[in-house]
């Protein structure tokens, strides 16, 4: 169904748009090679994976900060598959890990032909939770920075989705109303809930095949936005 009163869609960017999993292994596996680190990295990734969205859920309801999420997570994830590593080890490859997640750019099929259809009915916008400088390099590495008109950055506002403010940030910015925009994201209580809770519409990208009451909109693949804008 066409949702015809829309004229500003935000997106979330990491595991929305930007490939965060994918871009995520190339890194360690990189960096387990500069440190020669012999953790196997199938079981690292398989773990790292969902301690690191526990971490964000954390991070995003102001548990832990973000020293703690970087080291956190690491930490945690090796302690689970049970292999051996210092502090200093640690330390240096969460901060390789910044360096080099970067360098790699691949986004979600379909993003860049979805955000090229959209472009000309529609104002697009980004509201992330994501480290500002790291964000920043990712929408000029992917090349995607040119289809939106603005980003709003959790760390610059000082406060997290779902946290209303953020949405009330990003709608100002903007300049736009709340019935005439709608939220594209990963997280269904980040990005749907927070949303909505403001007044905006909200469409879950369901890309884990989460379940969720049937009716919530939902996309499993970005190119299916074309059911609803």
């Amino acid at each position: 169904m066409k949702l015809h009163k829309i004229r500003h869609v935000f997106f979330d960017l990491d595991h929305t748009l930007w490939d965060f999993d994918r871009n995520s292994a190339l890194t360690f596996e990189k960096i387990f090679q500069i440190h020669n680190v012999k953790a196997p990295l199938d079981s690292f990734l398989n773990v790292y994976n969902e301690v690191n969205r526990n971490y964000w859920k954390l991070y995003r309801h102001e548990k832990v900060d973000k020293e703690k999420l970087r080291y956190g997570r690491l930490r945690d994830t090796f302690d689970s598959i049970e292999f051996e590593a210092s502090d200093e080890l640690i330390l240096q490859l969460s901060l390789d890990y910044i360096t080099y997640l970067t360098t790699f750019n691949h986004v979600y099929e379909g993003a860049l032909e979805i955000l090229d259809y959209l472009k000309p009915n529609y104002e697009l916008h980004i509201i992330t939770n994501g480290f500002k400088e790291a964000q920043n390099k990712k929408m000029d590495g992917s090349k995607m920075g040119h289809f939106f008109k603005t980003m709003t950055n959790a760390e610059v506002v000082g406060v997290k989705k779902p946290n209303p403010e953020i949405f009330k940030f990003a709608l100002n910015e903007a300049n736009a109303r709340p019935e005439e925009s709608i939220m594209v994201g990963d997280s269904f209580e980040a990005d749907v809930q927070g949303a909505m809770e403001v007044g905006l519409d909200a469409i879950f990208f369901n890309c884990r095949n989460e379940n969720v009451e049937e009716s919530v909109k939902q996309v499993t693949h970005l190119i299916q936005l074309k059911n609803y804008l």
